[in-house]
């Protein structure tokens, strides 16, 4: 049996990384780049669709035109609570993620992802080393993120 301290930081590890990774929708929402820069780690990456941003990209997120367009029409980045297992200092965690956005009465969810994060321990607490989002479009390419 693991002794207290073990269950203990488990139990504070899990806890900061579901944070972080809830922290990314209401930076997004924001417009806060460099929030969502400093989720990362140096050297980490963001790969959506057929773009993969480095961590110095990551501040210029809310630049790109799609995502303006999303903040204009009001929008909602929302993530579903992740699956988490951790190994000593890293991590992998997988959820769903939408992007609600506001054309006229109702809202609709424009963007239905699957998404898997890896994560790391760092001096500074949990931080992203990377992260894959693919649309749920019916390929096995999506899917697949949820079984690795």
């Amino acid at each position: 049996m693991k002794s207290i301290e073990e269950r203990l930081q488990a139990l504070e590890d899990r806890a900061e990384i579901l944070d972080l990774i809830a922290s990314y929708g209401p930076f997004a929402d924001s417009g806060n780049g460099q929030a969502i820069s400093r989720l990362w780690v140096e050297g980490g990456t963001y790969t959506f669709d057929t773009t993969t941003l480095q961590h110095q990209e990551l501040a210029g997120l809310v630049e790109l035109d799609t995502h303006k367009d999303f903040m204009a029409a009001g929008c909602a980045h929302v993530g579903t609570a992740p699956s988490v297992v951790i190994e000593g200092d890293t991590a992998v965690a997988t959820n769903h993620s939408l992007v609600f956005a506001r054309r006229g009465e109702p809202w609709t969810a424009e963007r239905v992802s699957a998404n898997r994060w890896e994560l790391i321990r760092t001096q500074q607490g949990w931080r992203i080393s990377s992260r894959e989002n693919r649309l749920l479009t019916g390929s096995q390419w999506a899917r697949e993120l949820f079984g690795n």
